[in-house]
């Protein structure tokens, strides 16, 4: 029996599975728009037998993008297409999630193969670039401009009614976005929050930002709809953010109403050693998942099908989130289905191709 494979009931939500699709940026729309790219991207891993389906980084703000070509849910023209993928991703027996995001201050750069940090003005690039204070991320990057208070209250709205147009939508997960050095993440971290006020400082001010977006998106989003925060357990640098505080912080975003956290790292200081290996980040997930009670996802180089149902068989986390590999094989599922012993069902259109006694899927 495979662990991989059995299903996880989140609040009225059931996965089918436990291989989720992480978040990847595509840097493929216009004016925040998805488009056929997106349908087929994310239509396509529904289709390899995903129990999970999340778009990339999704802005809240049009200056919330990391850059001009990132995908947003600021306005209600974006539903539309959105709610067209959310449609063929159900059909598929996968559910869609959206993760919610603002870039802060690693905003306003260049997609990667198109250069590297802050893009100009005349190609795109905007001066509205907001973080925790007024520290770049890189030389090359944006200065950004420090968050006034109500510019803080302006943001948390935003992925309030970033929530309310996901859900609309048809999605029926989203996760908030609070690692890899985007703007909640640079609030947590005290090498990027060097704020003097009830936003900066102590430990309780520096999560306060994340725990009001949770508390007031929480609000709107059903109550039967479960609610994900992505974080970097580590900045991997001396005196940043640490796993320490990432428990600590877990064990309170439970108590506000998060079901999961998905375990990444890293992102928020240019100058950090990351030791990259297979699975490098799930102690992070078996740690969190331990000491605040909390379900949790690993994520990182987990590319073979036995090292993902070990992950999951060990209890190190209660679901894998792959991303890099599922670019390179969109069938991962089925692919580890077979490879574990188990029929996860095939779309009727493929059975065809499928092993041998292979059921159709729904």
């Amino acid at each position: 029996m495979s662990h991989l494979f059995d299903s996880l009931t989140i609040r009225n939500q059931t996965f089918a599975n436990r291989v989720f699709v992480s978040p990847m940026c595509e840097y493929s729309s216009d004016d925040g728009f998805a488009n056929d790219w997106h349908l087929v991207h994310l239509g396509g891993r529904a289709v390899g037998g995903a129990g999970l389906v999340l778009t990339e980084a999704t802005a809240v703000t049009p200056e919330g993008r990391i850059s001009p070509q990132d995908l947003g849910i600021w306005k209600d023209e974006h539903i539309d297409f959105l709610s067209r993928i959310v449609r063929f991703i159900h059909a598929q027996g996968s559910i869609a999630g959206m993760q919610l995001a603002h870039a802060g201050r690693k905003a306003s750069t260049y997609r990667p193969w198109s250069g590297n940090g802050a893009i100009p003005l005349a190609d795109g690039g905007w001066s509205e670039v907001l973080a925790p204070s007024a520290a770049a991320f890189a030389d090359n990057y944006p200065l950004p401009q420090e968050l006034t208070l109500d510019g803080i209250a302006r943001v948390t709205e935003a992925f309030v009614d970033a929530a309310r147009r996901a859900h609309q939508a048809g999605f029926r997960v989203i996760e908030i976005h609070a690692a890899h050095g985007y703007l909640l993440h640079e609030f947590l971290s005290p090498l990027s929050n060097q704020r003097q006020d009830q936003y900066g400082g102590s430990f309780e001010n520096r999560t306060r930002f994340l725990r009001e977006v949770v508390q007031a998106v929480r609000r709107v989003w059903p109550e039967e709809a479960p609610l994900f925060v992505r974080i970097s357990a580590t900045d991997w640098v001396e005196g940043g953010w640490d796993l320490e505080q990432s428990v600590e912080l877990a064990r309170q975003l439970k108590s506000l109403g998060v079901d999961f956290i998905d375990c990444s790292s890293g992102g928020n200081a240019a100058q950090a050693k990351i030791p990259i290996g297979p699975g490098y980040q799930a102690p992070f997930a078996e740690r969190i998942r331990r000491d605040a009670g909390i379900l949790t996802g690993a994520v990182g180089l987990i590319t073979e099908p036995l090292q993902a149902e070990q992950i999951v068989a060990t209890g190190q986390a209660d679901a894998v989130l792959l991303a890099r590999e599922l670019l390179r094989d969109p069938y991962f599922p089925l692919r580890a289905a077979g490879e574990l012993g188990q029929d996860i069902g095939w779309p009727a259109q493929y059975l065809r191709a499928g092993p041998k006694g292979a059921t159709p899927r729904g």
